[in-house]
């Protein structure tokens, strides 16, 4: 390295184009003019939503130059770099293959926007290249990868940051702060709700392939299948070869809040997600509607997913994370009395999430960082685990999910939140008479281990197979 001394979310309008983003004050470029050898020298790994978003703020930060666009389709890689020369930056090399990146010295850091099967190799191997990585949510394809991922960063202390940027807003902080004082008395329960329209993907049908992309570096790895969806971007979020569903897409971010707020660690006691993909049929395979309830003995946390058409979670409260306390409600960054009025708003100093990162590459201090990666990993896992239980489950009627729920020892609002499931599925046209959803198994958690207890199937998921040459390191190869 050369000399180197939202917005607030909001609930019912997530379409696919628009991803999670931020309000303008964590955006505002921070650094000030730096000499040519203090810059930092990056490369864009991934050039589709989240790659662009990076390209933008990156351009504003004047500490940093982008050396590198990254891409297996390289009509992406050309996109990324005619806007970073629109932004008044120059024109960066464009390559298809990371590796490219990664033997490049004069690289200091990486950022990671490439799909989710990607993103913890990619963070890995570039961390054993000397380089410091931020990565995208979620960190992760599963939990043996992110853990590992963890393990590279502590073992060849590297800074490495993930895209959980809310975690750099001022006022949710200030919120936190406010609960871990005790000031909304007990809070035994967090909701993450994310409700936005997920149309049909389509399919079966010949996939459109990107002329200049070559799919063997994009599948990298994963396996890599004939495919059957029309699109070929984007669309891998709804497969689990490649991506985590809409819970890994965008419920992590709300999910990292609650962990954050309730000050919760490790994967809790158990897990239990049910859902379907209803109201219409294509080829994806990931679930449109979808609950998480995650058991952490005294605290629990429930996620709702819905990508069919939803009235609001709440009539006036916009928010796409919920605190219940004793004393009152905080959902995003303000504070309602028990019956949903507005008491105040919590303020306090946002800071630009990239830029955090980069003053971090330069202190070497990754207690500096406002995500720093091991948080990372556990939010992500949480959407992993959710998702193992789901994948294991069986069709079962909304009767008899009721009765099951009853049997098991959690927050009560559990049955309150399936009543809330079923006249949503009903409003959105579902005949809930003559369709079942998935009820997904129940796992006990062994949080020491990162795994399941007494269920071989659950953690034979935890990992994948991995596609030679692109193969996960193991810890002792780090």
């Amino acid at each position: 390295m050369r000399s180197l001394t939202r917005r607030r979310f909001f609930e019912d309008s997530l379409m696919a184009a628009a991803a999670v983003s931020l309000s303008a004050p964590l955006f505002a470029a921070e650094s000030k003019p730096v000499s040519a050898n203090e810059k930092i020298t990056a490369a864009i790994i991934g050039c589709g939503i989240r790659g662009k978003a990076h390209a933008r703020e990156l351009a504003r930060l004047v500490d940093c130059d982008v050396a590198y666009v990254c891409d297996p389709d390289l009509d992406r890689a050309d996109e990324v770099g005619a806007l970073l020369v629109e932004l008044k930056r120059p024109m960066p090399k464009k390559v298809q293959d990371l590796r490219k990146v990664l033997e490049d010295k004069s690289v200091n850091v990486v950022f990671i926007a490439s799909p989710n099967h990607w993103h913890s190799l990619s963070a890995i191997w570039a961390m054993q290249a000397g380089k410091d990585v931020y990565v995208e949510k979620p960190v992760s394809h599963n939990v043996f990868e992110g853990r590992r991922m963890v393990q590279a960063a502590r073992k060849l202390g590297r800074i490495c940051q993930g895209g959980t940027q809310n975690r750099s807003r001022g006022a949710l902080a200030e919120a936190v702060k406010f609960m871990r004082e005790g000031k909304l008395g007990e809070v035994k329960l967090a909701k993450s709700i994310i409700y936005g329209g997920r149309g049909s993907i389509g399919g079966p049908a010949e996939c459109a392939m990107p002329p200049r992309c070559d799919y063997n570096l994009w599948a990298g790895p994963a396996a890599i299948p004939k495919l059957n969806r029309p699109k070929f971007h984007y669309d891998w979020h709804w497969f689990w070869n490649t991506g985590s569903g809409e819970i890994g897409n965008n419920n992590v971010h709300s999910l990292d809040i609650c962990r954050w707020g309730l000050g919760v660690t490790g994967l809790g006691r158990s897990v239990l997600s049910y859902g379907g993909r209803l109201g219409y049929t294509d080829v994806a395979e990931t679930p449109n509607s979808q609950v998480g309830i995650f058991d952490f003995g005294d605290k629990t946390i429930i996620s709702e997913t819905r990508g069919l058409k939803s009235a609001p979670f709440h009539p006036t409260i916009k928010s796409m994370w919920f605190f219940y306390g004793s004393e009152g409600i905080i959902a995003d960054t303000n504070l309602y009395d028990p019956k949903g009025n507005l008491i105040r708003a919590f303020e306090g100093k946002s800071e630009n999430h990239f830029a955090n990162f980069l003053n971090a590459v330069r202190s070497r201090r990754q207690g500096d960082l406002k995500a720093e990666i091991e948080e990372g990993h556990q939010s992500s896992a949480l959407c992993h685990i959710a998702n193992i239980s789901y994948r294991l489950g069986s069709q079962t009627s909304v009767n008899d999910i009721a009765k099951c729920l009853g049997e098991i020892k959690v927050h009560d609002d559990v049955q309150e939140t399936l009543e809330r499931t079923r006249h949503y599925l009903s409003d959105a046209g579902v005949d809930l008479d003559k369709t079942k959803l998935t009820f997904g198994q129940h796992l006990r958690v062994d949080g020491g281990k990162e795994s399941f207890l007494d269920n071989a199937r659950a953690n034979d998921l935890l990992g994948r197979e991995y596609r030679a040459p692109f193969l996960l390191p193991k810890e002792s190869e780090i």
